[in-house]
């Protein structure tokens, strides 16, 4: 170590007295998407289980396990029922990447129904006049950032695949809900206050819904959605296609083309055009795990696994969870990974994405040979160059996203296991309400330029492109090749961190999966370190700053839910900064 470290010790040592980063009994402040952390304890079960966002959605999954149905079929009957509970964060006017791990034929396959962009789109589509991006703001409401709704190709693809119950049936519990009236949960009603709502109240049928006397719905009170019940009824009955073609179509085009701000351009042939991707997992080893992901559109995949294999270099189970070196090591292996997806990461159908060479380990070897100890590495990062990288760099793309999201974590008696994440985008998407359900803002995903200094984007926007994502669901082998692990979190581009630090968690210092989710959390996106509030983790702030980190208080407001395999068992495990729970039999 060098004069400069011990020149700093003092203040380590100081930070460090009585540091722990597990999980808080205090509640923290809350953030402007939650309505701050409950507790949670870890719940077992023999056979199956389902872990998500919200108990309504829970009971509908676990439902359909006990009738017999696979892993794929609670997916679909949670994934509806979150669309009426928490209608900001997910739904069948948005997207998803989903692992489906088959434990008869022992393979994992990815499906991408990620939304795409309209045939009409135009590179110019989020810049001023005068060549500059607009604001998020002005371009998040309306038709404008509407792209091709993807969830229910999805849904019905590993239905198809992989479902036992009948289609219909899957439908029953939310149809029921939204007939019948669930109950409005904080989470949802928090959000509906402050500058958000003024967006919200920019449509007459989204204004109508969330606000119907005036003023906003309130916690505690039920409320129904018999459009959203006609909506899934219609689909129950004819399958996918009366999403993407028929009345419903009609309604969604109408909506985005017609719009009174921000009109956009998703037409009839786009529906019609939609495909969902069945595309093979990114796995990689870590120690003696094998961690599989979603690679490209998503950067979550590869991004975590970067990390990964770069902490594999450290020796982090040695050093365990109360060790400061311990997360400056994740920090700094977060910014190293982060250089490379923001250089890096898009639709590998449009461009060349060295996603091997970003994972091999050679590479990896190298990235972590930048690391010091006794020091941190003053952001921003600058890229590698691994194998496969086009001979013209692409320019950078360092937007983060929003994190309005969910994600559902399943293991049924069959052993199969679901790790799906969901999303519209921002919370409440683009804020248009068509049939009960809202439309993802989804094309804000992309660079608004597209160009960086003379360089053509990677993650530009182009007319069938799929935007370039954070979502990481992620399935966990052990060393034998049975399931380890299901997990997966919404966060925006803090996803990454999210489930990188919950992997090390319970792959490295042991911990079960609640009091992994339950730990504080510390992201760098190669910038500034972002540590939760609230928690014990905020101790890290100044050994960290001792160490040369920018650091940053903040809510962090991940949605982790997640299910480990022990000793044969099922252990679950649900965030304590959202609504939801983990249940099993």
């Amino acid at each position: 170590m060098n004069s400069h470290f011990y020149a700093r010790l003092p203040a380590i040592l100081a930070a460090l007295l009585f540091l722990t980063v597990a999980p808080a009994n205090a509640q923290s402040p809350q953030p402007e998407d939650s309505t701050g952390r409950g507790e949670h304890k870890l719940v077992q079960a023999d056979r199956q289980m389902v872990a998500a966002a919200h108990p309504d959605a829970v009971a509908a999954g676990l439902d359909m396990l006990r009738k017999g149905g696979s892993a794929a079929d609670a997916a679909i009957a949670v994934q509806l029922v979150l669309n009426l509970v928490e209608p900001q964060s997910s739904g069948i006017g948005g997207g998803a990447f989903l692992l489906f791990h088959d434990q008869r034929t022992r393979k994992t396959i990815a499906y991408d129904g990620r939304e795409t962009a309209p045939a009409k789109t135009r590179a110019d589509h989020f810049l001023n006049a005068d060549g500059t991006p607009i604001s998020f703001a002005d371009a998040v409401v309306g038709g404008r950032s509407v792209g091709t709704p993807g969830t229910v190709a999805l849904l019905a693809e590993v239905h198809a695949r992989h479902g036992k119950l009948p289609w219909a049936d899957l439908f029953e519990p939310a149809i029921q809900l939204a007939k019948e009236g669930f109950i409005v949960g904080p989470r949802l009603a928090a959000m509906l206050a402050g500058p958000r709502a003024e967006r919200i109240k920019t449509f007459t049928t989204t204004r109508a819904y969330f606000f119907p006397t005036g003023t906003p719905l309130s916690a505690g009170m039920r409320k129904t959605n018999p459009a959203f019940a006609r909506t899934l009824s219609q689909i129950a009955l004819q399958g996918p296609a009366a999403f993407y073609d028929g009345p419903i179509a009609a309604a969604i085009i109408a909506a985005v083309q017609k719009a009174p701000i921000n009109p956009g351009v998703l037409s009839l042939q786009d529906l019609l055009n939609y495909r969902v991707i069945a595309r093979t997992p990114v796995c990689h080893p870590y120690r003696v795990f094998e961690v599989c992901g979603m690679g490209p559109p998503s950067s979550g995949g590869v991004a975590v696994g970067q990390i990964l294999g770069i902490l594999s270099h450290f020796d982090l189970p040695g050093m365990g969870p109360d060790s400061v070196q311990s997360w400056h090591l994740l920090n700094e292996a977060s910014k190293l990974a982060f250089a490379d997806r923001n250089q890096y990461m898009a639709d590998s159908d449009f461009v060349d994405v060295p996603t091997a060479g970003l994972l091999e380990p050679g590479y990896l070897a190298t990235r972590a040979g930048f690391i010091r100890t006794e020091t941190s590495i003053i952001p921003p990062v600058v890229p590698g160059r691994p194998r496969g990288v086009p001979a013209k760099l692409p320019g950078a793309d360092t937007q983060t996203g929003r994190p309005g999201t969910s994600h559902i974590s399943i293991v049924d008696a069959d052993g199969n296991a679901v790790s799906m994440t969901t999303t519209i985008e921002g919370a409440f998407g683009s804020q248009i309400m068509v049939g009960g359900f809202l439309l993802n803002n989804e094309l804000t995903d992309f660079s608004f330029r597209p160009t960086q200094d003379g360089h053509p984007v990677a993650n530009r926007l182009e007319p069938g492109k799929r935007p370039r994502s954070s979502m990481a669901p992620t399935i966990v082998f052990d060393k034998s090749g049975e399931l380890r692990l299901v997990l997966g979190s919404p966060g925006g581009s803090r996803i990454i961190g999210y489930v990188a630090k919950t992997l090390v968690a319970v792959l490295d210092w042991n911990l079960d999966i609640q009091t992994a989710i339950d730990m504080g959390h510390l992201v760098n996106r190669n910038r500034f370190t972002d540590i939760e509030l609230g928690t014990p983790a905020a101790r890290l702030q100044a050994p960290l700053e001792a160490l040369g980190n920018r650091v940053k208080l903040r809510d962090l407001n991940s949605g982790l839910h997640g299910i480990e395999v022990m000793d044969g068992k099922l252990r679950g495990g649900a965030d304590p900064r959202r609504e939801g729970v983990a249940q099993g039999d």
